[in-house]
């Protein structure tokens, strides 16, 4: 008898450790709590992060949460942003560096209506763009996809103008605004700008540089429990799908279904480098086309943002948890 109350108390002793040895950690998302957040809400909900060691608290972003610097400030040790902004940040003296991707290529996508059949129909139009467009890709399009003399209007994060206007393009979300355009009933056509050689990776894992250099346990940690997380929840997305509805109620059930699929569809997580690296996956070329599109474009001055040392692969490269 004695024995076996040493042996639960031992056991006791050792959760009670476990439990006060997990170390906070916030990450903060770049929008409200959807499927494009999928697997880190999985992870969360499986105990991935706690089984890792660590006490995550997902913060949810939003159109006027300005993430990057929330996170200069020490309110977020990682969030969600991309390649490209945490380039442009350090040339604005943040220093910011991609450690892992969720999307192997931009979620950008232009939704255009049936009269747009490939990249020269695009040639004459008016597009819709949001204020970031003019620092991310619009100065790529302008150049690679000839768009120097188009015309463009605000993108007011509403469908209505575009379906109310057949001579008009609008930026887009692939697993958002395709969305809204089917719920209204229109036809309309989906031209992700990846597959027309834009760069960037997308929903990409950005820290500190300082967080990298004073906790690597922790981020490494953190990159390996969410691409488990990312897997499980393509797998199954029940247990991540509550508590993305639990943070953002508005979200619905069909929203939800038609995110996953469109991931799917267009092979966001599972497609490109991480069919041999692994979910989240990054590499040297790719981080270093997207470094020179800015530099091209003079969005980013290379004395300033050198190349090396922008970003790390040491926390996702042996990872490799298989699609």
């Amino acid at each position: 008898m004695k024995k076996t109350l040493s042996i639960v108390a031992a056991l006791s002793v050792a959760l009670s450790a476990q439990g006060m040895a997990a170390e906070k950690f916030t990450f903060m998302t770049n929008w409200y709590a959807q499927a494009e957040h999928g697997g880190f809400y999985q992870a969360q909900a499986q105990n991935l992060y706690r089984d890792a060691g660590l006490d995550v608290t997902i913060k949810m972003g939003g159109p006027q949460v300005h993430t990057m610097q929330l996170m200069a400030a020490g309110q977020a040790d990682c969030i969600i942003s991309d390649n490209m902004q945490a380039l442009e940040s350090w040339q604005q003296g943040v220093e910011a560096v991609p450690v892992a991707t969720t999307f192997q290529h931009s979620a950008i996508v232009f939704i255009t209506h049936p009269d747009v059949k490939n990249q020269a129909d695009l040639q004459g139009k008016t597009f819709l763009l949001a204020a970031e467009a003019y620092t991310s890709y619009w100065p790529w399009a302008q150049s690679a996809l000839n768009l120097k003399n188009a015309h463009v209007r605000p993108y007011t994060f509403s469908v209505q103008p575009f379906l109310a206007d057949k001579t008009l393009v609008q930026q887009g979300y692939v697993t958002s605004e395709p969305f809204a355009v089917q719920k209204a009933g229109a036809q309309a056509n989906v031209y992700p700008i990846s597959d027309w050689g834009y760069p960037p990776y997308g929903n990409s894992i950005v820290c500190m540089k300082s967080t990298i250099e004073k906790r690597p346990q922790a981020v490494a940690a953190f990159v390996k429990a969410s691409m488990q997380g990312w897997k499980n929840y393509l797998e199954n997305p029940a247990p991540g799908n509550a508590l993305i509805k639990k943070e953002n109620p508005q979200m619905t059930d069909e929203q939800i279904a038609f995110g996953i699929a469109q991931m799917k569809k267009y092979q966001m997580l599972t497609g490109g480098d991480a069919q041999t690296g692994g979910i989240g996956i990054m590499t040297v070329p790719r981080l270093k086309q997207t470094w020179q599109l800015l530099v091209d474009n003079k969005l980013i001055d290379p004395a300033k943002v050198p190349f090396d040392g922008s970003y790390t692969l040491k926390f996702i490269q042996d990872v490799k948890v298989m699609p």
